[in-house]
């Protein structure tokens, strides 16, 4: 095998300093986007004592087809407030990529601090129908094809390769909730039953939770950041990759996309200890597992991972802020986490972030 290639150093160095996100929920109606997000963005500015006045740059994640509504984003601009004028973006993905568009602003030098956010409802319709909007227009979405029957062909091609097997899908779904019992802000908890199949060869205990959610991470540059924060969770590399948008000439037993961010990030340069990997379905833990040369010996989603607590659009963004919270507690000393967007694991971000020495 050879060897992986250097990844590029950042031009500043840029760290998470704070994050924050709700106790995850299988429904909020009696809420509306802005009051699921308002604690959560106080929660986040107070951990580091910095005021919406004080924050350079601000960038959301989320998506129209969710709310169901155009620009369903503005709204949300009420609960970090908009007035004085602020420096503002977002992007129609989940908050992981809102957090590179934030970090890439930070590499400029034009700011030292950034305020990323990201916020889903999907209790009020059905995500299985929403999600099919991402699919190939002329050919794919016009049959409807739902997120789990496609994870579930993935599910199918990964037992038909020898690469796993219901009992072993089953395991990942014991140990992630069972990591996930010391979380408040899990949704599941415990072993769960493996269900019934929803789409064979996956059961109900292969997939993800449907819930509403939010999370918020502020960024901040060079020494700012330890000005803000006792140990700051470097981000020493990010990358994000994209899959051929046709299911037909993909290999769904791998992932190349992830890989490649992988190494681009640097991952494989040195061990990690921790992986937070964006796997809403068992069966993707395997492939990502093996994408991104995962041994035994990482501790991965130690949080419980998108199968304890699954909020469409802020799921990615809360992998890296669960791994810089490890990292600050001084968990985890070198943490990988990824997210990803799309069917079978389409696009991937994979992001490493380092503390300082001990």
């Amino acid at each position: 095998m050879p060897a992986p290639r250097s990844a590029p150093r950042p031009l500043r160095d840029i760290a998470v300093v704070a994050f924050a996100q709700t106790d995850h929920r299988r429904t909020s109606d009696e809420l509306s986007e802005v009051e699921m997000l308002m604690p959560v963005l106080h929660r986040v500015l107070a951990q580091t004592g910095l005021r919406t006045s004080d924050i350079g740059f601000t960038c959301s994640g989320s998506t129209d087809y969710l709310a169901g509504r155009a620009f369903s984003f503005t709204m949300a601009l009420d609960g970090v407030g908009a007035w004085p004028p602020i420096s503002e973006s977002h992007v129609e993905m989940d908050g992981a990529w809102a957090l590179y568009e934030a970090w890439t602003k930070l590499l400029t030098g034009d700011v030292d601090t950034a305020l990323v956010y990201a916020y889903g409802k999907s209790s009020p319709g059905s995500v299985r129908d929403v999600l099919t909007r991402q699919l190939d227009p002329y050919y794919v979405a016009p049959l409807w094809p739902d997120s789990v029957a496609l994870a579930a062909l993935q599910a199918q091609a990964l037992i038909d390769a020898g690469d796993t097997d219901e009992p072993a899908l089953a395991a990942v779904a014991t140990r992630s909730r069972a990591s996930a019992t010391g979380n408040s802000h899990a949704q599941l908890r415990g072993s769960v039953p493996r269900g019934e199949h929803a789409v064979r060869p996956l059961r109900t205990g292969d997939c993800p939770p449907i819930g509403d959610g939010a999370a918020a991470v502020i960024l901040a540059a060079g020494e700012r950041a330890r000005e803000l924060c006792e140990r700051p969770a470097w981000i020493r590399g990010i990358d994000h990759r994209i899959e051929a948008h046709g299911l037909g000439v993909r290999d769904l037993t791998d992932s190349p996309s992830a890989r490649l961010a992988a190494e681009r990030a640097g991952a494989f340069e040195r061990p990690v200890d921790t992986a937070e990997l964006h796997a809403p379905f068992t069966s993707q833990e395997v492939v990502l597992r093996k994408a991104l040369r995962l041994g035994e010996g990482v501790d991965v989603n130690p949080s419980g991972g998108a199968l304890a607590a699954n909020p469409i659009m802020a799921a990615g963004l809360i992998r890296i802020g669960e791994a810089a919270a490890r990292i600050g507690r001084g968990d985890s000393d070198r943490a990988l986490a990824h997210a990803t967007s799309g069917p079978c694991l389409q696009q991937n971000l994979v992001a490493v972030l380092e503390g300082d020495p001990r």
